[in-house]
């Protein structure tokens, strides 16, 4: 039988003392959507939504090299997403940037 173990609000401090570290450093920064979750105590979540340059802005302010960005695809080739990771003060940060693909690129063209 799996036993559940139960997660407290207390198990969530690491990412939710970034996340005030992040509000008070970076209030300048456009606002992510975010997720901090028991299923992941250790991470903070913030996803940009058509908006790549939000992403780009975030990522940088983390110290996050170009070159760790992720690149994929979903919904059938139609929206991009891009990924990268930090640890940032004792958290899991992760930023998560995701836009359309335009329909000319979508038709063969440049990405």
């Amino acid at each position: 039988m799996n036993e559940t173990t139960t997660v407290g609000l207390g198990d969530l401090s690491g990412p939710l003392r970034v996340l005030r570290l992040l509000a008070v450093d970076f209030s300048h920064l456009p606002a992510p959507e975010l997720q901090v979750s028991p299923i992941d105590p250790g991470g903070l979540r913030l996803s940009f939504h058509d908006d790549l340059s939000a992403f780009e802005q975030w990522r940088a302010a983390l110290g996050i090299p170009g070159e760790a960005v992720s690149y994929g695809e979903q919904s059938a080739g139609r929206t991009r997403v891009l990924k990268a990771t930090v640890d940032y003060a004792g958290a899991t940060v992760a930023l998560i940037g995701f836009s359309d693909i335009p329909a000319a690129a979508m038709a063969g063209g440049a990405r």
